[in-house]
């Protein structure tokens, strides 16, 4: 158990204020390989990522990945950074600049801010910063509309973990996942709509690829419901886009070793 920081003693009557915390999965501080290897040390290390045993993973980790791998990573890095940094770091300052505007001009009374689950800034150094700062009650809001224990999940840990060393702790809660939600389906169809008019209308031997980033099978097989949501989230989309099943197709991406991930592969697919 961590022990517990001193704390600057409560006033009665003393207002809270309320955050929304956007969590990210992370990115390298620099397409660099020292900051790529720094990077996939600590998100390969996690072991609801990588679920084989330490003894078996440490040799392979420390003694070839993060030998090989980082130089391989930070060119690919390097290839789309911007001079505001990394791609995934910008946009995601500035979707919580966008939302915080949003629900101020809503009238919402709600603060915005956002942490990476791997990188800078931190869950845990941006949930002590936002304490000190005196809200009191935290909304996480991990950016994976489909659950799964090595995306959201994790983002959980690293924000529960900070909270069992703290004394006074904040009020949190979680957004678990929001595969059905219909503004969310709504986003996606119209973000296809807008392809569409600025491309041409598709003909009738067109097909819609909906690629989400994959998971071993092994995971499902032990409960992960990932599968399950993103099935959810491609096949109402086809339906708001009024699309058949001879017109779409679902598929996963990114498969990393040589375990079986789920199907069907997008390269395949494609």
């Amino acid at each position: 158990m961590p022990r517990l920081q001193p704390e600057p003693e409560t006033r009665n009557g003393e207002n809270g204020k309320t955050v929304v915390l956007l969590i990210n999965l992370g990115t390298p501080d620099a397409p660099t390989t020292s900051a790529v290897r720094r990077y996939l040390r600590e998100f390969l290390s996690d072991p609801r990522v990588v679920e084989i045993p330490r003894a078996i993973w440490w040799p392979i980790l420390n003694g070839i990945i993060l030998t090989v791998r980082p130089k391989k990573s930070a060119e690919k890095y390097a290839a789309i950074w911007t001079p505001d940094g990394s791609p995934l770091k910008t946009h995601t300052e500035k979707q919580a600049k966008l939302l915080r505007g949003f629900l101020g001009q809503a009238g919402h009374a709600v603060h915005v801010e956002y942490a990476m689950r791997y990188g800078q800034p931190s869950i845990p150094a941006t949930l002590e910063r936002l304490k000190s700062d005196g809200f009191t009650r935290i909304l996480l809001l991990p950016l994976y509309p489909q659950f799964s224990a090595s995306t959201t999940a994790t983002a959980f840990d690293a924000a529960f973990a900070w909270a069992k060393t703290v004394r006074n702790q904040p009020e949190m809660r979680m957004v678990r996942s929001f595969p059905d939600n219909p503004d969310y389906i709504q986003a996606l169809a119209a973000s296809v709509r807008q392809h569409w008019k600025t491309n041409g209308q598709p003909g009738p031997s067109y097909r819609l690829i909906m690629s989400f980033h994959g998971i071993p099978t092994r995971s499902i097989k032990l409960g992960d419901p990932y599968r399950d949501e993103c099935l959810t989230t491609g096949q109402l989309l086809a339906k708001e886009l009024n699309l058949d099943e001879t017109r779409y197709s679902i598929c996963f991406q990114s498969r990393f070793g040589p375990a079986e991930w789920l199907q069907p592969y997008t390269s395949a697919t494609l």
